[in-house]
């Protein structure tokens, strides 16, 4: 368990209270040498309560703590005097402060002020206190429990309460460690910021992050938290060095990048199936989380890319590590989970190039039944019962993000999915594709609408992990614009076999990267799954980066392993506007 250390200004009581709350916070360091205390009190106390009641009660919570170090000392030596708890300054506990001791907290903040407190003093056991009110503070702080020369660290989670970040100050150290860790000579480390470059010369130290939490007008007290873990090497190579080859800066103008990428999510990596029975090839440390995330991480910011489509998205990766970075990157992100469980689909887009115009997310079989612009469809399948069972009892998720050019004023429909996976559900996914174009062409018609706009203002790009390959259904509706009823795709199911439907889009659209021979490849399967799909009458492309070659990805047997994080392989291309105005 990481641990960490709040460094309070000894000198300084800190009295806390968001507005209306009906309790607020009082916080002090009380350290009193001839008994060895140092300890931080924290009282939660309600504002209806008088300043005497919380006096009082500081002085009990002081006193049991002299009375417990008293308890630990060593008896005196022969001819020594005992020390009593009497004999210490007789806890004088005492708020210095122009109010009357019977007021409540309540009449103390109805008209408080910071400049008030600048007056106020707290007495502990002879020792005197400022009071600061409402200044910033650290309110939760923990550091990764993996770090890996060659890749950025940054606090695990991390919380500042009455300000924001980037108005704090942050501090980075490294130190080899010994048998006692507080003897730990630190270095301070050149670069400082949230964010920390993991240095060749850092290997086998623990670092250490120091926050000196800032307002606009007033300074809290430090944090700093050490690492448990030391500093590990990285994984030597990385494989996706290469495409970055082809993506060394940010498209300009028009011109914009998409990546799509199946991250895998750790809600199915960890767990003792995929380590002994799906990935049985790939060491537990690099299939480990806090591992992958940091290389997936790096791989996609060193894409420059505009808009990111991502599949198995974990929440917590997507909240505490994704917006974080990705954030700093210029991108904003927006996820949509699955049903109930613990991952789903996100998108980020770049906020220099795009703005948000739209976001719209759902599952599928909350929105099958009750949506007219899905009646048609499901009406010709409703009769099939085990099938409509089934896709109901599926959290399969859609995205759409509607975003708007800054460059040149033109809109994109940017939808992202992950399809349903099974063996004899071909006949499922492609229902599924099939509602789903029914949602983007009703958003698609209906942004036109409300815009006002011609059809050459707006165009689609559908990413996502489609779990079909090219010679299925999917990628004929897709790319044909139909499927025949008589499809062998209809018949993957013989218990659920659909009939007499005919499957269109109106929309004229092709894959960017036509059909490559691995998007996912482990030892049970390998194969293309994964696609960029867009709309040709706006949109060309540039250039579709080239994936790692069969030797590579059998390098390591399979994937995920110690340089690809996940068993999928990142799609990355580049397009531009077919018709300029």
């Amino acid at each position: 368990m990481t641990r960490w250390h709040r460094i309070v200004n000894m000198a300084v009581a800190h009295i806390r209270r968001h507005a209306d709350a009906a309790n607020f916070e009082l916080v002090f360091r009380y350290q009193n040498r001839d008994v060895n205390i140092d300890r931080v009190f924290n009282f939660q106390r309600s504002i209806g309560e008088t300043i005497t009641s919380t006096l009082a009660r500081i002085r009990t919570n002081v006193e049991k703590e002299h009375n417990k170090k008293f308890k630990k000392a060593k008896k005196p030596k022969k001819g020594e005097a005992v020390t009593t708890t009497a004999d210490v300054n007789q806890f004088e506990i005492d708020f210095l402060i122009d109010k009357n001791e019977s007021t409540t907290w309540l009449d103390v903040f109805a008209n408080v002020d910071d400049h008030e407190f600048k007056t106020t003093k707290l007495k502990v056991c002879g020792q005197e206190f400022a009071v600061a009110y409402n200044h910033p503070y650290v309110g939760q702080l923990t550091m990764p429990t993996v770090i890996l020369v060659g890749f950025d660290c940054y606090p695990a989670k991390f919380e500042v309460v009455f300000t924001e970040q980037d108005k704090c100050q942050f501090e980075w150290f490294k130190g080899l460690t010994n048998e006692n860790e507080s003897n730990i000579v630190w270095s301070k480390c050149e670069q400082e910021g949230f964010f920390y470059r993991v240095q060749p010369n850092d290997l086998r130290h623990k670092l250490k992050f120091v926050c000196t939490p800032k307002s606009d007008t007033k300074e809290g007290p430090k944090a700093e938290i050490i690492s448990n873990c030391l500093v590990e090497a990285g994984p030597g190579y990385d494989a996706f060095e290469e495409k970055q080859k082809f993506t060394p800066t940010r498209l300009d103008g028009s011109q914009f990048r998409v990546v799509s990428y199946n991250l895998l999510a750790d809600y199915y990596a960890d767990s003792d199936f995929s380590r002994k029975e799906l990935f049985p090839y790939c060491p537990p440390f690099a299939l480990a989380i806090d591992y992958r995330k940091q290389l997936f991480i790096r791989e996609i910011i060193g894409y420059h890319a505009d808009i990111c489509c991502l599949q198995e998205v974990d929440s917590k990766v997507f909240d505490l590590d994704l917006k974080l970075c990705l954030g700093n990157d210029g991108m904003d992100g927006l996820l949509q989970k699955k049903g109930g469980t613990a991952e789903g689909v996100a998108t980020f887009y770049h906020r220099d190039k795009f703005s948000l115009v739209h976001s719209y997310g759902f599952n599928l079989s909350e929105n099958m039944t009750k949506q007219p612009y899905f009646q048609e469809l499901y009406e010709k399948i409703k009769d099939n019962e085990k099938l409509c069972e089934r896709m109901l009892s599926l959290s399969t998720a859609l995205q759409v993000t509607v975003l708007q050019s800054k460059e040149n004023g033109r809109y994109l429909i940017v939808a992202n999915t992950h399809l349903y996976f099974h063996p004899d559900a071909d006949h499922i996914r492609l229902l599924q594709i099939g509602f789903f174009m029914l949602y983007v062409k009703h958003i698609y018609e209906s942004t036109i609408a409300e815009l006002n706009l011609s059809k050459q203002q707006i165009s689609i790009i559908f990413c996502g992990d489609f779990n079909s390959v090219p010679e299925c259904g999917i990628y004929k509706l897709m790319t044909e614009k139909l499927v025949p009823n008589d499809f062998i795709d209809f018949q993957s199911n013989a218990e659920e076999a659909i009939v007499g439907i005919t499957l269109q889009q109106p929309f004229d659209i092709k894959s960017a990267y036509n059909n490559p021979k691995y998007t996912n490849f482990t030892v049970g399967f390998a194969a293309c799954l994964d696609y960029i799909f867009y709309e040709t009458n706006n949109l060309r492309v540039l250039q579709a980066v080239p994936l790692p070659s069969d030797e590579e990805l059998r390098s390591l047997t399979a994937i995920p392993s110690i340089v690809f994080p996940s068993d999928h392989i990142s799609l990355v291309a580049d397009f531009e506007w077919n018709h300029q105005e």
